[in-house]
C-alpha cells in the first residue's frame, strides 16, 4: 500500500519546528488574517475526549494588540504585590504590539465528568497543531505562559468563567532571525518497549 502523505516532509516539519521569539520577528510585518484563520482551523482539529473541543482562542491584532498590552500590564501592576518587577511590567506593556497577532489560549470547561487534565491536554494538542501549521506557513511563534496567565482576575477579559483556565498566549509573526536547530536526546532513553 502506498503512503497517503509525504512522510519525510511530515518528519521534517515536526523536527524543524522551533519557538521563535519577539526579538526574532520582522518588525511591522502583518500576517493576513486569512492565514491566521487557517492556523486556527488546524488547531480546531485536535483530539479531545468525548469530543468536548475545550480549546478557546481570543485573537489580538491591530489596535487590539495595544488593548491586550495595556490590560495585562495594568493587571500585573495591581496584583503582583511584593513580586512586582519593573522590567516584567515593561515587557507586558511593550511586547504585544511587536507581534503580528497574539492568540490567547484558554480551556473551556463543559464536561465536568472528565478530569480537568484531559481537557488541558486537548488544548495542548490544539496548540501543537497551531505551532506546526505556523511553521509550515514559514511563520514564527511561541506559546508563553508567563505574565497574567494564571491570574484569576484576568479571566473575565477573555470571556472565561470560574472553572475555565487561561493557559497562555501564542505570539505570532514573520521570521526575521531564524532560531537555531533543535536537539533532542535519543527517544530510546525515554521509552520502555514491552513485547512479551
Amino acid at each position: 500500500m502506498s503512503e497517503l502523505f509525504d512522510t519525510e516532509q511530515i518528519n521534517h516539519l515536526i523536527r524543524t519546528r522551533r519557538s521563535t521569539f519577539i526579538p526574532q520577528f520582522a518588525p511591522g510585518r502583518v500576517i493576513p488574517d486569512s492565514t491566521v484563520w487557517q492556523l486556527l482551523e488546524n488547531a480546531n482539529w485536535a483530539p479531545s475526549h468525548k469530543q468536548t473541543e475545550p480549546w478557546r482562542f481570543v485573537v489580538f491584532t491591530g489596535a487590539g494588540l495595544q488593548k491586550l498590552a495595556d490590560f495585562q500590564a495594568d493587571l500585573y501592576e495591581r496584583t503582583a504585590g511584593p513580586a512586582y518587577k519593573a522590567a516584567k511590567h515593561a515587557n507586558l506593556r511593550n511586547n504585544p504590539p511587536q507581534c503580528s497577532h497574539v492568540i490567547a489560549i484558554a480551556m473551556k470547561r463543559t464536561e465536568r465528568r472528565l478530569p480537568e487534565i484531559e481537557e488541558i491536554e486537548a488544548v495542548a494538542c490544539a496548540v501543537q497543531n497551531l505551532h506546526l501549521s505556523a511553521h509550515a506557513y514559514g511563520l514564527g511563534g511561541y506559546w508563553s505562559s508567563g505574565g497574567i496567565t494564571y491570574t484569576e482576575e484576568a479571566k473575565a477579559f477573555f470571556g472565561l468563567e470560574t472553572d475555565d483556565r487561561l493557559l497562555g498566549f501564542f505570539q505570532l509573526g514573520y521570521i526575521d532571525v531564524p532560531s537555531a536547530p533543535g536537539q533532542r536526546g535519543p527517544v530510546q532513553a525515554k521509552t520502555r518497549w514491552v513485547s512479551e
